[in-house]
């Protein structure tokens, strides 16, 4: 069992900065994916960042492309979610997640075993 612990989330205005961190403890890998899914309120949840913590090798989600950065420590147990220029869109609960399952496409919407609890991202002038 992987325990996800998230902080960072809050209120910023358009065009601001948040810095999500993500922390994995208990049976972790450090060839795991780990990432950042998103679900607002009347929307699916959207995979929005994730890196393979073996090679580091990412992907995002079209929306965030340019201005979003996902990143991890040299432990390879914490991630961070660097999001820059926010608008409105990008309000949601934002969730960390790791454990793909095999198969599994690395931004879908069921393609993790370990989810965090969230933490709330709002966009608002």
């Amino acid at each position: 069992q992987v325990h996800l612990a998230e902080r960072g989330g809050g209120s910023v205005q358009p065009g601001g900065s948040l810095r999500l961190t993500c922390t994995a403890s208990g049976q972790t890998r450090d060839d795991d994916y780990m990432g950042w899914f998103r679900q607002a309120p009347g929307k699916e949840r959207e995979g929005v960042a994730v890196i393979d913590s073996g090679p580091g090798t990412t992907y995002y989600t079209d929306p965030v492309k340019g201005r979003f950065t996902i990143s991890q420590d040299s432990a390879k147990t914490t991630i961070y979610l660097q999001m820059n220029n926010l608008n409105s869109e990008d309000t949601a609960m934002y969730y960390c997640v790791a454990g793909r399952k095999f198969g599994h496409h690395v931004l879908g919407p069921n393609s993790y075993y370990n989810w965090g609890q969230g933490t709330q991202v709002t966009v608002s002038s």
